[in-house]
């Protein structure tokens, strides 16, 4: 009794597996088709042979990516053979990336993104960078005249850790030596990384804020461009703000301008999600958010250039003249590359919020 019950299950099992093994291969016999037809056009645009794939197997693409990806859908629901399965899940995956994948390498990009494509964002979110421009320059002001007007706000303004020896009191000996290019200038090399630091922050927290309708953007830069303003008293107050000026230019032409570059790509957002205009909220917020990303890309590199800057060309500068060069050489350079770099062929622009 039970070696019949066992060879009946063995057979149920049997005839199991041969339906299923039928359903899979009829299930391959009805699509196969057009799952090669996908392949052959897919490796040709692998090959970049484009050329020779005729115009009705490239306006199908699409369509026989929907059918290879359905397929592959009811194959997992099914549990239909390991093998069709591993198939259309690498087909899929390839058609996919023909369909729906980047068109350009990445140096491509960075030849496309820097040859005009980082300037083009730059120039249509002018509107904001003069805004941010407005509030930093403000926040200079102010950071100044509170510090004029009582040094107790110097301290507020200036933390411990960047202050080091440049405090109100310190001789004008004392403060030429924290600008010194020296070897062992311990202090100044301690200062720069502070400064790169807490700009590198500042620019991240400023474009990040922006999907607060901007308000703390605008805030932010205040703040931190007061503390320079804080700065910039100290020195004017000892009779250096020519030696300043230039011992900042060398990198601050450059991080101060991703600084402005960040706030305005956060004001951006933040005021395109304040006043849509006839599109919703989303849509506004995602246009400008893909110009912001664009603009934002290139910070980043800015602020590498200023790190380099900071650490090796200002060490190796020794007085006011040469600094200030190169930070005049470097600012005319981002301004010629933003207002004149002509913007690519195929640079798409959305209606600005």
């Amino acid at each position: 009794m039970a070696l019949n019950l066992f060879r009946k299950k063995v057979a149920e099992a049997a005839a199991d597996i041969e339906a299923a093994s039928l359903r899979s291969d009829q299930f391959r016999l009805e699509r196969e088709g057009d799952w090669q037809r996908l392949e052959t056009i897919v490796e040709a645009l692998e090959k970049g042979r484009l050329g020779r794939i005729a115009d009705d197997d490239l306006l199908e693409l699409p369509v026989l990516y929907r059918k290879a990806a359905s397929s592959l859908s009811v194959a997992r629901e099914t549990s239909l053979d390991a093998a069709t399965l591993a198939y259309l899940e690498s087909l899929v995956r390839r058609a996919w990336f023909q369909v729906y994948g980047p068109r350009s390498s990445l140096f491509a990009w960075a030849r496309r993104f820097l040859g005009g494509g980082w300037s083009a964002s730059v120039r249509e979110i002018w509107l904001d960078i003069c805004i941010a421009l407005f509030a930093m320059i403000s926040g200079t002001v102010v950071g100044y005249l509170l510090v004029a007007s009582d040094r107790g706000w110097y301290y507020s303004l200036v933390s411990g850790g960047m202050a080091g020896g440049r405090q109100p009191g310190a001789s004008r000996e004392e403060l030429a030596e924290t600008l010194a290019s020296t070897e062992n200038a311990d202090g100044l090399g301690m200062f720069a990384a502070y400064l790169f630091s807490n700009n590198s922050a500042v620019c991240i927290m400023a474009f990040a804020l922006g999907f607060c309708f901007g308000i703390p953007t605008l805030l932010l830069l205040v703040y931190n461009m007061a503390l320079l303003g804080a700065m910039l008293w100290l020195f004017a107050d000892a009779g250096l703000t020519w030696e300043f000026a230039a011992w900042l230019s060398v990198h601050g032409t450059t991080e101060l301008g991703a600084i402005l570059l960040s706030g305005a790509a956060g004001m951006h957002i933040g005021r395109s999600m304040a006043f849509p205009g006839r599109r919703s909220v989303l849509s506004a917020a995602a246009a400008s958010g893909r110009r912001a990303a664009q603009v934002m890309a290139g910070c980043v590199l800015m602020l590498v250039v200023a790190g380099l800057l900071e650490g090796y060309a200002r060490q190796l500068l020794p007085g006011a003249g040469p600094r200030a060069i190169v930070g005049g050489l470097f600012l005319a350079g981002w301004v010629f590359y933003f207002l004149l770099m002509p913007r690519p062929r195929d640079h798409g622009t959305e209606d600005a919020p």
